[in-house]
């Protein structure tokens, strides 16, 4: 049996049409399969590598780690250099009240960690999170995604948690002196790269802070740069009670982090003791990663080009099947009229070397997500690959 034959076979597979392209390279906005067909990532593994596949220095940041330490104990018991360097980082670049880290595994990961602390710092239960928004698949972040369709399955879930519009400013009644906390992605990613007003972002951070709910700000998919900002926080000038943070936030490894005041994160540490606990959250490998990654896009100033960037994006990507193009920094949604339209010209773009996807509650919107680093030249490439691809599609609509 081939590789894609195994895969099939032994790897869980999370649908029934997995794209099984068999990757054997990886370096900057490019991928290459075992044909060695070449790819222009415009995903960046979901806004994951948002200083490329296998930055250089986050590269030789892990070697260096790995000749040191690796896993040596559980979560918060032992002083680890490079958690300790990269919390730091991370407070330095975050209101002050942010100034104490907890590092996960995951994203989703992330989102269970700040439920829980919400709940314990508030003494309440009730849960409010939006429609079409996306927190993980976890029991407890399943059970605040914002889509029927694959909450049902899994029932039962979390009892007491309510969701609302997204963007809507009567909805925000709903946030009552029961409610412990609000999980909000400010920017919907997974709706098609949705924006509210700035007046709904302010008037939530009032509601919160009136009835002394926690506001949860889910920064998984938009941060480290990816929205033009480092936080989108700082596009509508908030500070959120807690930020969550993954994807981005390993340079390529896994990683998360939910980040509040230390007087709350102290709530997780006595009765009970080891309130919150994980055995890998924190990897030392990772947070070295990390932290070179955030240092990258720091000391190379990616943040300042990701405008031009996207507005070249928009510049060149006008064609009669676009009906409409959204951007919230280097994440963009290229809109059709159907997800038979938006799948044909992916799988076409695959197919002619621009590897792109769909959004989760906006099949008909194609992705575009590119690691931060891509040059003009590779823009240019790529976007003349997708207009050539929705050319064919409109070929073959009229025949």
């Amino acid at each position: 049996m081939n590789q894609r034959e195994l895969f099939l076979r032994h790897v869980a597979q999370t649908s029934s049409a997995p794209l099984a392209i068999e990757v054997v390279e990886a370096e900057g906005c490019k991928m290459w399969d075992a044909h060695g067909k070449e790819l222009i990532d415009l995903i960046s593994g979901i806004s994951v590598c948002n200083v490329g596949h296998r930055n250089p220095r986050v590269v030789e940041a892990i070697k260096n780690q790995v000749d040191k330490y690796m896993h040596i104990m559980v979560y918060g018991e032992m002083v680890e250099s490079p958690q300790v360097q990269f919390a730091t980082k991370l407070a330095a670049h975050l209101p002050a009240t942010l100034d104490a880290v907890y590092f996960t595994n995951s994203g989703a990961e992330a989102v269970e960690g700040a439920m829980k602390l919400a709940k314990r710092v508030t003494g309440r239960t009730k849960i409010i999170a939006f429609n079409e928004s996306y927190h993980g698949s976890t029991q407890g972040a399943l059970s605040i995604m914002g889509a029927e369709y694959w909450r049902n399955a899994f029932r039962p879930l979390l009892p007491d948690v309510y969701h609302l519009q997204h963007g809507v400013m009567d909805e925000l009644n709903q946030i009552d002196t029961q409610t412990a906390c609000v999980v909000v992605e400010l920017i919907q990613a997974e709706r098609g790269v949705i924006t509210p007003s700035f007046e709904w972002v302010k008037a939530l951070r009032k509601k919160c802070t009136d009835v002394g709910a926690m506001l949860i700000v889910d920064e998984i998919q938009t941060g480290f740069g990816r929205t033009g900002q480092l936080f989108v926080c700082e596009k509508f000038n908030i500070i959120p009670d807690v930020i969550l943070l993954g994807k981005a936030i390993g340079g390529g490894m896994p990683l998360g982090a939910f980040v509040s005041s230390r007087s709350n994160m102290m709530q997780l540490a006595t009765d009970p003791v080891l309130g919150h606990i994980t055995t890998f959250g924190g990897h030392p490998v990772c947070c070295a990663a990390g932290l070179a990654a955030m240092n990258f896009l720091i000391d190379e100033k990616l943040i300042s080009h990701v405008e031009s960037k996207r507005f070249l994006f928009e510049k060149i990507l006008v064609h009669p099947l676009i009906k409409s193009f959204r951007s919230a920094g280097m994440l963009m949604s290229i809109e059709f009229d159907s997800f038979e339209i938006n799948k044909r010209v992916i799988d076409l773009c695959i197919e002619h070397g621009v590897f792109t996807d769909w959004f989760l509650f906006a099949a008909h919107c194609m992705r575009l997500a590119p690691p931060l680093i891509i040059t003009d030249e590779e823009i240019m490439a790529a976007c003349k690959i997708i207009l050539k691809c929705c050319d064919l599609v409109q070929s073959e609509i009229r025949m």
